[in-house]
């Protein structure tokens, strides 16, 4: 099963909860990323996968984001 029908089959209530969680995720990777480069001790293999699963969380919040605002026809 692909995400966004994942997505569809979820309450209103859930999805801000995964949201919640899915930016809380984030936020310490974006910090455990900063951590990692001003100590020098991360190689860059390690990176460039916190990176991504960064991208990954991102690509996820954007897409809950777009499903809990409603549509507005100007």
């Amino acid at each position: 099963m692909n995400a966004q029908s994942d997505i569809s089959m979820k309450t209103d209530d859930v999805l801000r909860v995964e949201l919640e969680v899915f930016r809380r995720e984030h936020r310490d990777l974006d910090e455990a990323i900063m951590a990692l480069q001003d100590r020098g001790t991360a190689d860059q293999l390690t990176m460039q996968r916190l990176k991504k699963k960064k991208l990954n969380l991102k690509d996820k919040i954007a897409q809950i984001e777009d499903r809990l605002t409603p549509d507005i026809i100007a």
